[in-house]
């Protein structure tokens, strides 16, 4: 029994996780985010890996600092997909975004990308990545 004890609850992981790749998304530091909670970035860690529980408030708050509602941190959660059959199609699209947003280059992509105002150079760029990934396929 004591074992349990070290061991992180798979839905804290996830949660942890989703707090992370958000605070990433936003380009903000462990230590901007416990600033704003008035805690160490040693408790964000904790809390991104999963080895602190947090708490309903705190994930209340967590979800207004990172502009996001709560059900973010639980979207894809381990074991959610035998219950929620209605919405698995859409969970297994979300995927791919997370696993694309979770990667060095999906990051700096994606937070250079969204500094372009240009709605043209925006369209542009999506036609060159998507020839560039058809010229790939055919090699």
């Amino acid at each position: 029994m004591m074992e349990n004890k070290k061991k992180p609850n798979p839905i804290d992981i996830h949660v942890g996780s989703r707090i992370r790749l958000r605070r990433t998304m936003l380009g903000m530091s462990q230590e901007k985010l416990g600033e704003s909670l008035g805690i160490t970035f040693q408790q964000i860690q904790k809390y991104e890996k999963g080895t602190n529980r947090v708490g309903a408030s705190r994930l209340q708050n967590i979800s207004s600092i990172l502009n996001v509602p709560v059900s973010f941190f639980f979207e894809d959660a381990p074991g959610e997909q035998a219950d929620a059959q209605a919405g698995f199609a859409e969970a297994s699209s979300s995927n791919y975004v997370v696993d694309f947003l979770s990667s060095s280059e999906g990051l700096q992509l994606n937070r250079a990308f969204v500094k372009i105002g240009d709605p043209k150079v925006r369209r542009k760029l999506v036609d060159l990545v998507k020839a560039l990934a058809a010229e790939a396929e055919t090699e």
